[in-house]
């Protein structure tokens, strides 16, 4: 692949997995089941072909509204991943960091997730990104909050607040905002994942539900970037 024009960051919203499961009249927990096996596959598939930046959005903090028996498979399948994934990412070369609000997650889903971060920081392959009891505007209200605290002590001159700093102190200071952005199902929107850093990415929306996508799907998605003509505001 040419890569001058290769997507350095890709964002995925892996949606309908809930579908692919009635679809089959299986259980909603089948459908994020095989979800997830399509991520592995897809995160392994990225390390490969050099994508330096994989992000995708696996819980919001609007998910919390779905039934209690279906976030606690979710949570258990979250927790489960995580366990298996440390001790497998370090041979793949994959780094893991979860994005959003972990506090109001389980106390042993938290160790998972503090556990496979540790884990696996030090490796140089794909940077994984889980968005995990995510929302965009909650992340820009606390980044708001951290940069208030600042403005408060002293640190910070409210003058001094530019983009650069908002970045900052958002879950994504350190990485370059998304090239390409992948919806699946066929919804056409956003749904609250990553406001501030899709500002200029490119978005493709496929019929194909979550648990169907591969990696033809992901090479196809990085064709039609590559004929993108990204102007950035500019002419």
């Amino acid at each position: 692949m040419d890569k001058e024009v290769f997507p350095e960051h890709i964002a995925i919203i892996m949606d309908g997995n809930r579908r692919w499961a009635k679809k089959r009249m299986l259980p909603i927990k089948m459908g994020h089941r095989e979800g997830a096996k399509t991520l592995e596959k897809m995160v392994r598939y990225a390390n490969k072909i050099g994508v330096k930046y994989f992000t995708v959005y696996a819980f919001s903090t609007e998910n919390w509204k779905r039934s209690e028996e279906e976030v606690t498979a979710l949570m258990d399948l979250l927790k489960n991943y995580l366990d298996d994934y440390s001790k497998r990412a370090d041979s793949e070369n994959i780094k893991v960091k979860i994005w959003g609000d972990i506090t109001a997650l389980r106390k042993d889903l938290q160790k998972s997730i503090i556990d496979c971060e540790e884990r696996t920081k030090l490796n140089t392959g794909v940077n994984f990104n889980i968005c995990l009891n995510y929302g965009g505007r909650d992340e820009m209200v606390k980044a708001t909050r951290k940069i208030a605290e600042k403005v408060k002590s002293g640190e910070l001159a409210i003058d001094e607040i530019t983009e650069e700093t908002i970045s900052q102190n958002l879950y994504s200071n350190g990485t370059p905002d998304p090239d390409l952005m992948i919806r699946t199902s066929g919804e056409l929107r956003t749904s609250g994942f990553l406001l501030w850093q899709l500002s200029y990415t490119e978005f493709i929306f496929l019929d194909k539900l979550w648990p169907d996508f591969n990696e033809k799907d992901l090479d196809e998605c990085i064709e039609i970037y590559k004929k993108r003509n990204r102007k950035f505001g500019g002419k």
